[in-house]
């Protein structure tokens, strides 16, 4: 077991009807709150009018900041930091699932640092040092960005997907009552699933480190996910299977099951050049790829995805060899049952064989970034594996 450092400062509120208890928790972090939301669901749902109603009652003034996108950009975040300074939020609320959140740090670290351009801060040509605090009211099992450290946006302008990793990701709070995951579209869900167990497994495809404890959270986290996330999707007012699903998202993405390991998130690094050029839902572009990768991966992380196989899905067979294949069978199985694609032609984007080299560049950083903790893989090999996957 490797070293490890693990913070977890985010306040969690679980449970039916906690979002009238927005307002007394944001009161501890502010007065004047910037709320991120997306498309205007929250606004249909009602849930923005309680919130809202929540921190006015509290004494937290409010102003509305709507549009983040399923790939939440750069430009809309821009815009949100021009509106948090012109209202004076020393708070950046976000109402929704994963692409409001992102938004509402990218505002947060924006409007904290208003002599800075964002994409310097976001691709770390400039240090962040401050930001201002954030909150979530969730109401989509996915990202995990309400107890992470990590946020993404979309550079539109030269077409990029990046990521950022720091302690000032860490929502204050987040607000988590599964019965709004009742409101979701099918196909917005089961790209929620697959993203949760996604980051799962790319802490778990790790060789040579032995983490007994960790395995098992992961382990039963998968289990518990796919066993839910089925029933989810099949009948989204099952409030216990949606609850489970609600906290594995957040389980999943707080760092807790990479304690001892660390992660290598090249499944993601194949997905967010997918998602940045052709704009497709990023659970759906991790499934697209995942058994491609696993196809060209797993004889050099055997015993990995052999117990894979075994604790999570219940094979029984004999040889690790066996084991492995029949593991990633299963797990293309499941993302197929719940409605995710598993290959680049299902994503009905329009992906070609002329369209890899770049997709392979994008994913490595111009061939300067190798992937995997498992083997090496340059831009060549990361091209393979997309051509694996268009046809998977």
């Amino acid at each position: 077991m490797n070293n490890f450092r693990l913070h977890l400062p985010t306040e969690v509120l679980f449970g039916r009807g906690v979002e009238s208890q927005v307002g007394e928790t944001a009161a501890k972090y502010g007065k004047r709150a910037l709320l991120v939301f997306g498309k205007g669901s929250v606004v249909r749902s009602g849930l923005l009018a309680r919130v809202r109603a929540s921190l006015e009652a509290s004494g937290v003034a409010c102003e509305e900041f709507g549009g983040a996108q399923p790939n939440p950009t750069l430009a809309h975040a821009e815009e949100g930091v021009l509106r948090a300074a012109a209202f004076g939020a020393d708070m950046i609320i976000a109402v929704g699932g994963g692409s409001s959140i992102d938004t509402a740090k990218g505002i947060a670290h924006g409007a904290a640092n208003p002599d800075e351009k964002l994409w310097d801060i976001w691709t770390k040509r400039v240090p962040l040092k401050k930001s201002l605090p954030v909150g979530a009211v969730l109401t989509m099992p996915a990202a995990g960005s309400e107890m992470s450290d990590s946020a993404v946006l979309t550079n539109s302008a030269i077409g990029k997907k990046a990521g950022i990793n720091t302690e000032f990701n860490r929502c204050r709070f987040a607000v988590m009552n599964p019965e709004w995951g009742a409101t979701l579209p099918p196909y917005q869900l089961a790209a929620g699933v697959a993203d949760i167990m996604m980051h799962t497994m790319e802490r778990y495809f790790i060789p040579d480190i032995r983490c007994d404890l960790t395995d098992e959270i992961a382990e039963g986290l998968l289990r518990t996910v796919i066993k839910n996330g089925a029933a989810a999707v099949k009948n989204p007012s099952d409030y216990d299977a949606m609850a489970e699903v609600f906290w594995a998202s957040s389980l999943s993405h707080n760092n807790l099951t990479e304690c001892g390991r660390g992660k290598d998130f090249s499944v993601h690094k194949l997905g967010h050049p997918l998602s940045a050029r052709f704009g497709v839902t990023h659970g759906a572009s991790l499934s697209a790829v995942w058994g491609a990768w696993a196809e060209e991966l797993y004889r050099d992380c055997l015993p990995r995805f052999a117990q894979f196989a075994r604790r999570v899905w219940g094979v029984e067979e004999a040889s690790d060899e066996a084991a492995a294949k029949e593991g990633i069978a299963r797990t293309v199985a499941f993302f197929r049952s719940i409605g995710m694609p598993v290959s680049l032609s299902e994503l009905n984007a329009g992906v070609s064989e002329s369209d890899l080299e770049q997709l392979s560049l994008d994913a490595t950083l111009n061939d300067t970034l190798r992937l995997t903790r498992i083997r090496p893989l340059d831009a060549e090999a990361v091209k393979k594996i997309y051509r694996r996957a268009l046809s998977f």
